[in-house]
């Protein structure tokens, strides 16, 4: 990369590039099925930085050339963590593993606007800067034609210098999604009980007696 820009710096020209950023340990359920989809606040944030001109998800636009055969992500059981990943930020803060996860990521960690506790992935495309210091035709608002010439010291590309913002623009997305869904969840808590409404605790607990009893039964039978 290095080299390349140089070669463009030689030029007094400038060249883009992309930026691709990976999201590791996200629980799930972070996000909303509409307006406020992560996909959409991601790409609102890495849209608003100034150079970008692209976004893409997950396969992004090469997941448009394949059947959805091929491009489904299909549900299996979570692999339960080991080593470096037991001990993550996520499970030291108490955030529980997620059961399920897919055994591809072609969505990118998000589904449905939702997150699904995979890895998420987007590319951020970055433009060439627009001042350069080659001579280029222009023209003013009497009219007349001129020529743009720009003097001094220029960066021939901006990719270096984004990919910190790129990192710390997803931490706020994530952050402002996280705090939301805590939000939720104390608010929930403070609202009375249904009427006439089975708690979670207990269809739980109801389950569990239903699963012990069948259990019983098979040894029954086979004895």
């Amino acid at each position: 990369m290095a080299d390349l820009i140089a070669k463009y710096k030689e030029k007094e020209d400038s060249i883009g590039g992309n930026v691709t950023c990976v999201i590791r340990n996200v629980p799930s359920g972070l996000g909303e099925p509409c307006f406020d989809k992560m996909e959409a606040k991601l790409a609102h944030a890495m849209l608003s930085i100034p150079a970008t001109k692209g976004f893409e998800i997950g396969s992004g636009f090469g997941g448009t050339r394949v059947p959805g055969s091929i491009h489904n992500d299909p549900f299996i059981v979570a692999p339960a963590p080991k080593g470096s990943a037991a001990a993550s930020g996520a499970a030291k803060a108490g955030i529980p593993r997620p059961r399920l996860t897919t055994k591809t990521n072609n969505s990118g960690g998000i589904q449905g606007g939702i997150t699904n506790g995979a890895h998420i992935y987007f590319t951020v495309g970055f433009k060439p800067a627009a001042t350069i210091g080659q001579s280029q035709a222009t023209a003013t608002y009497n009219e007349t034609e001129g020529t743009l010439e720009a003097k001094g010291r220029h960066d021939p590309c901006v990719v270096p210098r984004a990919i910190p913002i790129v990192e710390a623009m997803a931490a706020l997305v994530i952050m402002d999604a996280l705090m939301a869904q805590n939000a939720r969840q104390a608010t929930r808590s403070l609202l009375p009980p249904l009427p006439n409404v089975i708690s979670v605790q207990a269809a739980r607990k109801a389950d569990e007696q239903a699963r012990e009893e069948q259990q019983t039964i098979n040894v029954e039978t086979k004895n």
